[in-house]
C-alpha cells in the first residue's frame, strides 16, 4: 500500500518540479522592460547622442551625427543619415513606402551577433511596405508602430535615417511590444507614385 502511493505520488512531484523550474525561467514584463532599457544604454553609450532636437531643422548628418531623443520619454531616437529632399515632404494622410533593416539590440548586446532583418534587399516587393503617414488606425500602418513615422515630421522624401525604437513605439505584429524588444533601423522613405 505504502509502495503504490510513493508510485502515485511521484508524477505529482515531478510535474509540481518542472512546473517550478519553468516558473524561475519566466521573466515578468517590469523585467523585460528593464532589460530592454539595458540594451538601448548599451548601445546609446556606443554613439554621441544629443537630448535636443535641432529647434531649426538643421540636423547633423552622416554615420557619425548623433542620435537625436525625438520624444520626451526616449522611446525614439534618430541619426539622420541623408535630409533627402527639401521640397518634397510628406502630408499627413500621404501614402509613403518605406525600405528597412532592423536589428534586435537585445541580441546584439547579448551575443554579439549583429543579424540583420528587413526589406531593403526585397527589390521585387517594394510597394508592399507603405504606411499612411500620421494615421493611427489602418492596421496596415498601424502595424509597424508609431515610432517609424517620427523622421516624416522632420525629413522630406528620399531621406536615410537610423532609428533606435523601444517596444512601446515599435512593430505591433511581430511580438516585439509584447517582449519589450528594441531595435536599430536603418530606413529609407519614399514618395507613392501614382
Amino acid at each position: 500500500m505504502i509502495l503504490k502511493s510513493k508510485i502515485l505520488l511521484l508524477p505529482v512531484v515531478i510535474g509540481l518540479v518542472m512546473l517550478m523550474g519553468s516558473c524561475e525561467e519566466t521573466k515578468s514584463y517590469s523585467e523585460l522592460l528593464t532589460e530592454e532599457e539595458h540594451a538601448v544604454n548599451w548601445y546609446l553609450a556606443q554613439h554621441k547622442v544629443s537630448l535636443e532636437i535641432p529647434s531649426d531643422g538643421d540636423f547633423e548628418t552622416g554615420d557619425t551625427a548623433p542620435y537625436y531623443k525625438m520624444d520626451k520619454d526616449g522611446y525614439v531616437y534618430m541619426q539622420v543619415i541623408n535630409k533627402g529632399s527639401e521640397t518634397e515632404r510628406p502630408e499627413k494622410g500621404d501614402l509613403v513606402y518605406f525600405r528597412f533593416m532592423r536589428m534586435n539590440l537585445k541580441t546584439l548586446q547579448s551575443t554579439g551577433a549583429d543579424i540583420w532583418e528587413g526589406n531593403a534587399e526585397d527589390f521585387e516587393n517594394y510597394a508592399s511596405t507603405s504606411l499612411v503617414y500620421g494615421n493611427n488606425v489602418l492596421t496596415s500602418t498601424t502595424q509597424y508602430g508609431e515610432g517609424l513615422q517620427v523622421p516624416l515630421e522632420y525629413l522630406g522624401y528620399n531621406c536615410e535615417v537610423n532609428l533606435i525604437v523601444k517596444s512601446p513605439e515599435g512593430f505591433t505584429s511581430d511580438g516585439t511590444q509584447s517582449q519589450c524588444l528594441p531595435y536599430v533601423y536603418n530606413i529609407r522613405y519614399f514618395k507613392a507614385e501614382y
